[in-house]
């Protein structure tokens, strides 16, 4: 079955490229030229992913972001005419699992939505439960519990989670979190893997401020501690 593209952007002729695009790679894309009108399409239909424009005519797509990402774990991919990294990082804060700036070639963007795409399907293999004191990572819903509660994480925050627990005390830089990571196109020299790391402790930590799940050492990189809530 052909995975399901909303694409919320004014743009009429950027959209109508990508859909044509993306269209004969194989997805069914939806195009919604508001916020408004996106919103009105999440509430009565299932995507496998959204693509979101940073500059909406009614919206700001960064809210907009932080909305759907409070009620839903749905593949989000930012587009936005503005490259400035700091953009980029308070995309990532908030939930967004990549970010692409324009003008770009449409094999990019395919690029990018099929990786995310991928790291959302990956739950299919065997399901399995990584217990670590009062959180527990189920592999296979690909949820992530702290005393039994669901915290909301995106695709690509609980593939990096998932990266360091199964390593549990080892130390892994960021290139090594990189290179595990399969697929993903971050710089070494941007705060990508920070900014998700921070989101992550947001979601699992009891005082993101002083972590004891996910521990950092300076200089070095981060390792997740084996015993949690001694």
């Amino acid at each position: 079955m052909a995975e399901r593209i909303l694409m919320i952007d004014d743009d009429n002729r950027l959209a109508g490229m990508v859909s044509d695009y993306l269209g004969g790679a194989g997805f069914r894309v939806t195009v919604a030229g508001t916020g408004r009108d996106g919103e009105a399409h999440l509430k009565r239909e299932t995507f496998d992913a959204v693509i979101l424009d940073l500059m909406l005519p009614d919206a700001d797509g960064l809210d907009l972001c932080r909305k759907l990402r409070a009620t839903s774990d749905v593949p989000i991919l930012m587009l936005t005419a503005r490259g400035e990294p700091m953009d980029k990082v308070v995309g990532l804060e908030i939930g967004a699992d990549d970010y692409l700036a324009k003008p770009f070639e449409p094999r990019e963007l395919q690029a990018r939505l099929r990786a995310i795409l991928r790291r959302k399907g990956s739950g299919t293999a065997k399901s399995e439960t990584l217990r670590f004191g009062r959180l527990e990572i189920d592999k296979g819903a690909r949820v992530v519990r702290v005393d039994g509660e669901e915290r909301a994480i995106t695709a690509y925050q609980f593939a990096l989670l998932l990266v360091l627990a199964e390593r549990a005390g080892r130390v892994l830089s960021r290139d090594a979190l990189m290179d595990l990571l399969k697929g993903e196109k971050l710089e070494a020299f941007d705060r990508s893997v920070d900014v998700h790391i921070s989101r992550i402790r947001a979601a699992i930590e009891d005082d993101p401020k002083k972590p004891r799940r996910i521990l950092t050492l300076r200089g070095t990189g981060y390792v997740f501690a084996k015993d949690q809530d001694r």
